[in-house]
């Protein structure tokens, strides 16, 4: 379990006119919601469009929604339950 800082940031890769990354963006909220219920670690959000760089988007274009916590990395991010066991992974837990 690795407990991070209230500085660790979360960094959310997205597109416009992505439902994917729409249905992301609100599961990441409810997993960052659950985490602070529980008092579990949090970390401030980064949204990023990887359409703005020609760099991301060769990066993470076919893989978005994509988040990431310093080297770790979840593409496809959509589902809550994958999400919320990322976070815990790299975020930790307080039990």
């Amino acid at each position: 379990m690795t407990l991070t800082s209230p500085t660790t940031t979360i960094t959310f890769y997205r597109r416009d006119d992505c439902s994917l990354c729409d249905e992301a963006r609100v599961a990441l909220q409810a997993v960052l919601e659950q985490r602070a219920l529980r008092g579990d670690p949090g970390a401030r959000v980064r949204v990023i469009d990887v359409d703005a760089s020609t760099e991301l988007e060769a990066i993470y274009g076919a893989r978005v929604p994509v988040i990431t916590v310093g080297e770790q990395e979840l593409a496809l991010a959509t589902s809550a339950r994958a999400i919320g066991t990322f976070l815990d992974r790299v975020l930790g837990r307080v039990a």
